[in-house]
């Protein structure tokens, strides 16, 4: 018996996730070459999710993601939650350091972020909303992996420490110890390890149950910020987020 070739719905799905934070506009043969459905199906799909509003023609013929499908995205409950807690004190630290405040969650092996405040005067920096970080040289993913019990983290190294830049650490004894440290003192510091030029400071964010639900951060350019004068405010602002979040304060290390 032969295996049935995928639904309607799943090769929709394929079309919308050909999109990402690095290519948000794409042109159907981008779609038609980053899906490998045949360009007609492809051609059929599109213009369907177009008359449904989950995408949206730009002037010069490209498509890029529709309003409708960010409203969807807001819904989800592990999202939704977690952004109403963080959003006032994102708000604060954003507003007191004037630097890149980022919010983001364990998916699989890497870390995604889903919020982030920036000043038009901070560094310039590559990740996004939606866009994803390495678990194991970024400062939320260290946070989330030092974290994620042993299992993940031989998973990571298994799957190989990718060396972003000559200060990313790829020795998985070396990051085991620098994973210890970061749940000793409760916060991990990161010098160029993923981007030159970026350093961050990132803390856990717990939810009910004692359990590691995100990571909170702040990224500065190199240099320019004592990153030890940083964490008094990113831990509090951490403390506050996972009290309303139903952690129970000293209930963790």
């Amino acid at each position: 018996m032969s295996t049935p070739g995928p639904g309607v719905a799943e090769r929709l799905f394929q079309v919308l996730f050909a999109f990402s934070p690095e290519r948000r506009r794409l042109t159907l043969a981008d779609i038609t070459r980053r899906t490998g459905l045949p360009h007609a199906t492809a051609r059929r799909l599109v213009h369907s999710l177009l008359a449904a509003g989950a995408l949206e023609r730009e002037e010069d013929g490209s498509f890029v993601i529709g309003l409708k499908v960010w409203q969807m995205g807001t819904l989800a409950p592990r999202s939704m939650t977690l952004r109403t807690a963080a959003l006032p004190y994102m708000e604060d630290l954003h507003a007191a350091l004037r630097q890149h405040v980022q919010l983001g969650i364990l998916e699989g092996h890497e870390a995604v972020l889903v919020e982030r405040f920036s000043a038009p005067t901070a560094l310039d920096v590559v990740s996004r909303v939606g866009g994803r970080l390495p678990l194991h040289s970024s400062g939320i993913g260290k946070v989330l992996l030092s974290r994620g019990g042993p299992q993940l983290f031989q998973e990571i190294v298994d799957r190989g420490l990718k060396a972003y830049t000559p200060n990313t650490i790829t020795d998985p004894e070396v990051l085991r110890r620098d994973l210890a440290d970061v749940r000793s003192r409760g916060f991990s510091v990161v010098r160029e390890e993923t981007s030159r030029g970026a350093d961050s400071v990132a803390v856990p964010v717990f939810g009910a149950g004692r359990q590691v639900v995100a990571a909170l951060s702040v990224v500065v350019a190199s240099g320019t910020v004592n990153l030890n004068s940083i964490s008094p405010a990113l831990v509090a602002a951490g403390r506050g987020i996972s009290r309303r979040l139903g952690d129970v304060p000293g209930s963790h290390s």
